[in-house]
């Protein structure tokens, strides 16, 4: 019976989280991985190794799966994600069909940034696989924000993208709910999913200065292109926002490190 659980990516921010719930519900987990890692963690967990980006490895690690949480991502080039799911979906119709549950990002389908844009590449690449699926698509999760706040803050004047706001979502809140889908029956493409809240960027940054207590001044920044534009229309949101999850500044005050998001990510050698 292929009831093993495949993540990819399941070393990154979210991975992690959904190979850690799936443990914790008793699942037969197995994660994809470039390089075995230096501490196996949890002994319910099989670690393989494969190379999503040129295919190596992939059929083994699909080897009696019957269900794949596809999170690796690579932000540094469009190419480089819809290459690892083409990758992916060969191999998995290859292994008989297993489900696939994608994680994306809410306007994919609407927002010109590339990574976006390489995200619904994969979407579309998925929808006509013939494979069973379901796509979640996401905001931005609060680390992201995080990330760049931090490196902003660095700065005398904290510089913000001028009339843009974010719904981020808390990444084990978007777990969670990977989680449930793949252990259900494909549904397509599912409801989005932002955080509770509706903020500004210079709302989330006095936020972030007030919990990591330096005294900056925030100056919003209206800057010309696609990409900017974009984010001011808000073509990156959910209709609205949904309750239930932790909000920004309760991520905050949990005194999170620092972690390079996967789109600033430099792949290692």
């Amino acid at each position: 019976m292929n009831d093993t659980i495949l993540v990819t990516g399941g070393t990154g921010n979210l991975g992690s989280h959904v190979v850690t719930r799936l443990a914790r519900q008793d699942c037969r987990v197995r994660v994809l991985s470039r390089r075995p890692p230096t501490d196996q963690g949890s002994p319910a967990v099989e670690w393989c190794t494969a190379d999503l980006a040129i295919g190596d490895g992939i059929d083994s690690a699909l080897d009696g799966v019957g269900t794949v949480i596809h999170c690796a991502t690579d932000g540094r080039t469009r190419h480089g994600d819809v290459a690892a799911t083409r990758n992916l979906l060969d191999a998995a119709g290859r292994a008989g069909g297993p489900h696939i549950v994608y994680v994306s990002i809410i306007g994919v389908d609407r927002h010109p940034l590339p990574y976006y844009r390489a995200k619904y590449d994969s979407e579309r690449l998925l929808e006509s696989s013939g494979l069973p699926y379901t796509i979640l698509r996401a905001a931005q999760f609060h680390e992201m924000l995080h990330f760049a706040l931090s490196r902003a803050a660095r700065l005398p004047v904290v510089p913000v993208l001028a009339g843009t706001c974010f719904q981020s979502v808390d990444t084990a809140h978007v777990a969670s709910r990977a989680v449930d889908l793949a252990v259900g029956m494909p549904r397509g493409r599912v409801a989005d999913l932002p955080g509770p809240q509706t903020l500004t960027m210079a709302a989330l940054a006095r936020a972030y200065l007030r919990v990591s207590g330096a005294r900056r001044p925030v100056l919003p920044v209206l800057l010309p292109g696609r990409v900017p534009r974009a984010y001011r229309e808000g073509l990156h949101l959910a209709s609205a926002p949904l309750p239930g999850s932790r909000t920004f500044e309760d991520f905050l005050a949990t005194g999170p490190a620092v972690r390079v998001p996967a789109a600033a990510r430099k792949r290692a050698p």
